[in-house]
């Protein structure tokens, strides 16, 4: 479960925090239009940043798979599983944890309490970025051993220390823009970061091919870590004086949260490690590239939805967390937002697969076609249910959140374990599809009994409304001709961009819309003549 208020360039105001933390039981319709239109403009900076991020994507995966065929970037995908699975663990959530409890912070209106934990979220971040770097420097053998069945790669995994620190220092960095509701800053982050990573990344890869691996991937968290640093340092808090008693307390209140948050992250990436394991074993290296390359686009898209939900979504839904009510709100009209944006790209995905993989990669990822359609489904529910999930974080309810995660994850695995042995590659990505299932019908009864959650009678319409569409495009590709099955996935995308497009316009405040923009809408009867 990973983890909306008006963009500032500046850190909240006492006054505004105060604002968001105020319990919101009703509201008029400007003030709940006004609501839709912040979750637009925050998702709209940070999904702007992801659009950017996507096409500098675009450009940098497809050099590598042309560098490096299917093999090389199934290795490329092993390797980068083996930093994300460090950070997870050694990183101790820091990200997650240090934006509730800047955040939280905020919305106090303390400034003595928000300097004391930006202090400690960015010293904390140190000390685990050198710890992650010395544990898997310590342990490169073993676990080039348990990766590849061989310690020649203890090398290279060793290298891979330098973009756990990297990228670890970079995360609580991220955290402070984040959790100060800096979003624009957050948004050129992203964007710089991916440029200059990608930049030198597919220079290292030209250059030295399967060679340039590892260290392509330590350029990318050296970007991330530039990157942050510049931003963050705008935030101007001075650091306090701090007896050895309050560094402890805040350290403690810091990392007891994260730990919830780094045994999730631990169970999520740990489940990408094996399953791909599970996958270079029993079908082989070259699958696991196509398997890399589906998972990397079924989640493109909707992955920069998921960003833009979490980076201001779960500052503010913090903010509210002790009012049910406020909360419940706030969680629907998030997933409302979410599903419109997302339905069209889904179909979008599911319609054009081929000539996505094509376009990404190369004509030797064809086969990925079908495993990645299973992926649009999962990445559909996680749309669906990541907003509830905020549920248990904000709140704070760190043993359900990590007994929900250890229960996906032992079915994620053990579905992957079953499916991959019956229909090979394929099967990875069925069993991906099954676990959000699960997660789904898990995490509504969890967030039903802690906050008295239900979804509103708008999105319950919605989500029928998308699953349907989906299901009949995913489904017309295994039961109609090819022609005829394209025909009817290009229809619906068009049908659901229209509708999402008008729903948006009615949800959102028309006069906040560049004029420009709103003549466009208008001239394509998208928005009222008299708007």
């Amino acid at each position: 479960m990973t983890t909306a208020s008006v963009p500032s360039d500046s850190y909240g105001t006492t006054e505004d925090s105060v604002r968001c933390a105020a319990p919101q039981t009703a509201e008029s319709p400007a003030a709940e239009k006004n609501s839709y239109s912040q979750i637009l403009q925050s998702s709209a900076l940070i999904g702007g940043s992801s659009v950017i991020n996507i096409a500098i994507g675009v450009v940098r995966t497809k050099a590598m798979a042309l560098l490096l065929g299917p093999a090389g970037f199934g290795l490329m995908g092993l390797f980068g599983s083996i930093v994300d699975l460090a950070v997870s663990i050694v990183g101790m959530g820091i990200n997650s944890s240090g934006v509730r409890q800047i955040a939280e912070s905020v919305g106090s209106g303390d400034t003595d309490r928000i300097a004391r934990t930006a202090s400690i979220l960015r010293r904390t971040s140190v000390v685990l970025g050198i710890t992650g770097a010395g544990v898997l420097v310590l342990f490169s053998g073993q676990i080039s051993t348990f990766t590849f069945g061989t310690d020649q790669q203890a090398a290279a995994v060793a290298l891979l220390s330098l973009a756990v620190f990297f990228r670890l220092v970079s995360a609580g960095q991220g955290a402070l823009i984040q959790g100060m509701r800096r979003i624009s800053d957050l948004a050129m982050m992203g964007a710089l970061g991916a440029f200059f990573g990608a930049v030198i990344s597919i220079v290292l890869v030209y250059f030295l091919r399967q060679d340039g691996v590892v260290p392509s991937l330590v350029a990318i968290a050296a970007m991330s870590i530039v990157t942050s640093w510049w931003y963050s340092r705008k935030v101007q808090i001075q650091s306090p004086a701090m007896t050895a008693s309050q560094v402890r307390q805040e350290a403690a209140a810091l990392l007891k949260l994260g730990f919830a948050f780094m045994a999730s992250g631990f169970l999520m990436m740990g489940a990408a490690y094996v399953v791909r394991i599970m996958v270079v074993r029993m079908v082989g290296l070259e699958a696991a590239g196509l398997y890399q390359s589906a998972w990397t686009l079924g989640g493109l898209y909707v992955g920069f939805i998921l960003q833009a939900m979490g980076a201001d979504f779960y500052p503010r839904l913090t903010a509210a967390a002790k009012d049910n009510a406020a909360c419940n709100r706030l969680v629907n009209e998030q997933a409302q937002i979410s599903l419109l944006l997302a339905g069209p790209g889904v179909l979008a995905t599911l319609t054009c697969a081929p000539l996505v993989i094509a376009l990404f990669y190369s004509a030797e990822f064809e086969a990925a076609v079908e495993v990645l359609r299973w992926i649009c489904l999962g990445a559909t529910l996680q749309v669906m249910t990541w907003p509830i999930g905020f549920i248990i974080v904000a709140k704070n309810s760190q043993n359900i959140f990590f007994l929900a995660e250890l229960a996906w994850t032992i079915v994620n695995v053990g579905l992957s374990w079953i499916c991959i042995r019956s229909f090979g590659l394929n099967g990875a990505g069925i069993a991906f599809f099954g676990s959000y299932v699960f997660h789904g019908v898990m995490i509504y009864a969890i967030v039903h009994r802690l906050s008295d959650f239900r979804w509103s009678f708008a999105n319950s319409k919605l989500g029928l409304i998308f699953i349907f569409l989906i299901a009949l495009v995913f489904c017309g590709f295994f039961v109609l001709p090819i022609l005829l099955a394209t025909s009817i996935g290009v229809l619906a995308m068009i049908l659901s961009s229209v509708y999402s497009m008008r729903t948006l316009l009615n949800l959102i405040s028309l006069d906040r819309i560049p004029p420009l923009i709103k003549r466009l809408f208008v001239a394509l009867r998208l928005a009222p003549s008299g708007s």
